[in-house]
């Protein structure tokens, strides 16, 4: 069985060569992107098995996508080629993503990902996995995708466990109320605070929390600070043995137990009712941010784990969430608490942190479980710079900023 399948669009990135505007950039260095090749390239280095789900055009473009993923170890025989529609490419400058200065040109209109939907895409590839990892930007890219991503997160006996990273984007990402709909039908959920208030108006981990209940694991992330995951009505999740042939709902073999149902249907967005009118929904909208009204009954205590993030000496602020995302869930495969999952996401993020591209070599699977066993003292005085994935392991010199 594969460990994890990640579907969405992977493009052709053009990598500044020097920091500027990209009008002033004089030549670029050509490299991959996307929020779940990325995901996938991150888990596959790390000694999983992934398959990686999508369309590219039957281009040269094309040819480097699937070439350089699979490089990765990535399982690409899932992908289609579009004989009518382009590879998607994009271009974007040094700086960070939340600075005004920032600046990305996506060419991707009408391209062979956008095609993807409930019709054009074998099931049959995405549900033969332990985990089926999508994001909200494939929403964004078709009302095709849309009705997939839809359709995916559906609550259906036999279906894998579905992680949803939600990768809001204000000139790209999907509709807020989709994006709180696609989330609410997951059983693991990625969300950063600055997503959150961007694209719902909610502050605060607990805010978050409060109109997302549903999904059994919450990851809150705080950027440099750290992340806070809530979980409940979600056991251990062990290495399981392979599916038995009466077909067993992988999430009763897994230790998942289903989340409390809501009245109104778990992917139907909530009805936009007045606080204590007749059948007010947990969810209302309050002038420009979410509000949260009064639930009948009460649902299952979390457990709240909040993991500091250790420092890191930044050479390009881009990748860290889909790494973050996928040493969580190489964690979470390997059946790891919680705690040790949110430190493992803080290790691979910082992986990706520490290099100039979207994608950073992974430590090996015993440097990083050697820093993730610190003691919390120990772990506050990381501080990783270039290289440091690279330090033998026992050694504890962590290649420090100056």
């Amino acid at each position: 069985m594969t460990d994890v399948v990640c579907l969405g669009e992977s493009l052709v990135t053009f990598l500044p060569s020097r920091p500027g505007r990209l009008a002033d950039v004089p030549s670029f260095t050509r490299a991959i992107g996307g929020a779940e090749s990325n995901v996938a390239c991150a888990l596959a280095a790390a000694g999983h098995r992934v398959r990686w789900v999508s369309r590219v055009g039957a281009d040269a473009f094309g040819d480097h996508l699937v070439a350089a993923i699979a490089a990765y170890g990535v399982d690409t025989g899932a992908v289609r080629r579009d004989p009518h529609r382009p590879t998607g490419v994009y271009f974007r400058t040094a700086t960070d993503r939340a600075d005004q200065e920032h600046e990305v040109v996506y060419y991707r209109a009408g391209s062979a990902a956008s095609a993807m939907s409930p019709q054009t895409v074998a099931y049959d590839d995405l549900h033969s996995a332990r985990v089926l990892h999508l994001s909200g930007i494939t929403a964004a890219l078709s009302a095709g995708c849309l009705a997939l991503l839809r359709d995916l997160t559906r609550r259906r006996p036999g279906r894998p466990l579905v992680s949803f990273d939600v990768n809001h984007r204000p000139a790209l990402s999907a509709d807020p109320e989709v994006l709180l709909e696609l989330a609410r039908g997951a059983d693991l959920v990625f969300v950063g605070e600055d997503e959150a208030e961007a694209a719902w108006g909610l502050r605060g981990a607990a805010a978050i929390r409060e109109v997302l209940p549903e999904p059994c694991v919450l990851v809150v992330k705080r950027g440099g600070s750290g992340a806070v995951a809530f979980s409940r009505c979600a056991g251990p999740f062990p290495t399981p043995p392979p599916l038995p042939e009466t077909g067993a709902s992988p999430r009763t073999l897994y230790g998942l137990r289903p989340c409390p149902q809501t009245p109104d249907g778990l992917n139907q967005p909530r009805r936009r009712l007045r606080r204590g009118g007749p059948g007010a929904e947990p969810l209302v909208r309050e002038g420009a941010g979410w509000g949260t009204a009064p639930r009948s009954g009460s649902a299952p205590a979390d457990a709240v784990v909040f993991v500091p993030a250790p420092r890191v000496r930044v050479v390009a602020p881009t990748g860290a969430g889909d790494a973050f995302a996928a040493g969580f869930l190489s964690a979470t495969l390997r059946g790891l608490d919680m705690r040790r999952r949110l430190r493992h996401g803080h290790l691979m993020a910082a992986a990706a942190l520490t290099v100039p591209g979207d994608l950073g070599t992974p430590p090996s699977t015993a440097h990083a479980d050697r820093l993730v066993e610190l003691d919390d003292a120990a772990w506050g005085r990381l501080h990783l710079g270039p290289g440091w994935t690279g330090t033998t392991p026992g050694n504890d010199q962590e290649v420090p900023t100056p």
